[in-house]
């Protein structure tokens, strides 16, 4: 699925909209350049799980934050200064993928090769200009499918 966003209000509509069909032990893979929009895109999927949008920071710094929501808690991870995927497993992160949170990883490339599910939604941002951003959803996995077939990509 490919989605063109033309605001940053747009793409955490899209984060929103999407959250809704997502649930406990779900995992999102994002992938895409700095400023591209992979944390404004989080902040949508808080707003939809009833957390405030301006909760949300990047964890570049700290690796990782939570939120809890009304039903569900978001696992924010960001691996932009792991050095290797080798640093993740050193710090029990692995264990996120296996947790009933929602989990969602920036800079998830970083563990490829080295730990990734078996099913996740994949999901790429590409910066086309300075408002808009091309975001590219995959889906690995039955799971993962049924719910790109429910979601329309409409904000």
């Amino acid at each position: 699925m490919r989605i063109l966003s033309r605001s940053v209000k747009e793409t955490i509509k899209i984060g929103k909209s999407l959250s809704k069909f997502l649930s406990r032990g779900d995992i999102l893979l994002l992938e895409g350049d700095l400023g591209s929009g992979k944390t404004v895109f989080v902040k949508g999927l808080a707003e939809g799980q009833g957390i405030n949008q301006d909760k949300v920071l990047s964890p570049t710094f700290v690796l990782m934050r939570q939120y809890q929501g009304k039903n569900i808690q978001i696992n924010h991870l960001d691996l932009y200064r792991l050095h290797e995927a080798g640093e993740f497993a050193t710090l029990g992160s692995e264990e996120y993928f296996y947790d009933e949170a929602l989990t969602v990883i920036e800079w998830a490339k970083k563990l490829k090769g080295f730990f990734i599910p078996a099913d996740y939604l994949e999901i790429k941002f590409s910066l086309i200009s300075d408002k808009e951003r091309l975001i590219k959803i995959e889906a690995q996995g039955e799971h993962y499918k049924n719910i790109l077939s429910c979601f329309t990509g409409n904000p």
